[in-house]
């Protein structure tokens, strides 16, 4: 296998740092964009318990912040939780860009990894002829040793930069579906706690009506 690397000569020394980053970024990935630690079972649930039981204590609120990505974006909602929905709404937009764009990160470089890496085996392959057309120039086609360095150095710079561009393409379009798959459940456990909240806010003002309207009664009959 190393005569074989070495065969590509200096252009698969690139070829050979991608693959290392590639490699790096998607054993990376694959840990963090786990769904239990994105996503964790059962929190959009239990907060929505707090909202329903009033524990919304600052204490609570820290410890859900820095639970998970779905915990921050819920902790952003229940700051506003008195505010109008509207409100809610952007602010549980304006944290969930940055919680995205941690969840994507390095994807854009695998995705450049991906791109690259057939160029620069296209770019080993062109160096590779140029030397087999030396070759011929100055010893003739007599000497098919020369020649065959020339062509080797072309297809094994060819075959790299693929081996490396396959699967790193196919790995950032499985982390980016996977990135979208959690962030609609992200949506989804905010939605169901943006309701639990509204329909909490809505009855607080109903419930202290209600009590006006019985003192009333009581000291119009007294």
């Amino acid at each position: 296998m190393f005569e074989l690397l070495m065969a590509g000569s200096w252009a698969m020394l690139p070829i050979l740092i991608c693959s290392a980053v590639a490699l790096a970024i998607i054993l990376e990935r694959f840990w963090t964009l786990r769904r239990k630690t994105v996503v964790p079972p059962g929190l959009g649930s239990e907060v929505r318990e707090w909202a329903r039981t009033r524990k919304l204590d600052p204490e609570h609120l820290n410890a859900l912040r820095t639970n998970s990505p779905l915990g921050e974006l819920l902790a952003a909602a229940l700051t506003v939780r008195n505010r109008p929905r509207e409100v809610i709404k952007e602010r549980v937009e304006d944290t969930g860009r940055h919680v995205v764009h941690r969840l994507e990160r390095f994807l854009n470089t695998l995705g450049t990894i991906a791109l690259i890496s057939p160029l620069l085996g296209l770019l080993g392959t062109v160096f590779g002829l140029i030397r087999m057309f030396f070759a011929v120039m100055v010893s003739g086609v007599g000497d098919p040793l020369k020649m065959a360095g020339g062509i080797g150095e072309a297809l094994v710079c060819t075959a790299a930069g693929l081996c490396v561009a396959i699967p790193a393409y196919a790995f950032h379009r499985y982390f980016r579906s996977r990135v979208a798959g959690l962030v609609v459940e992200m949506e989804r456990q905010v939605f169901l706690l943006t309701d639990e909240l509204t329909a909490t806010t809505e009855a607080a003002p109903s419930a202290a009506a209600g009590a006006v309207r019985v003192a009333r009664a009581a000291s119009t009959a007294s």
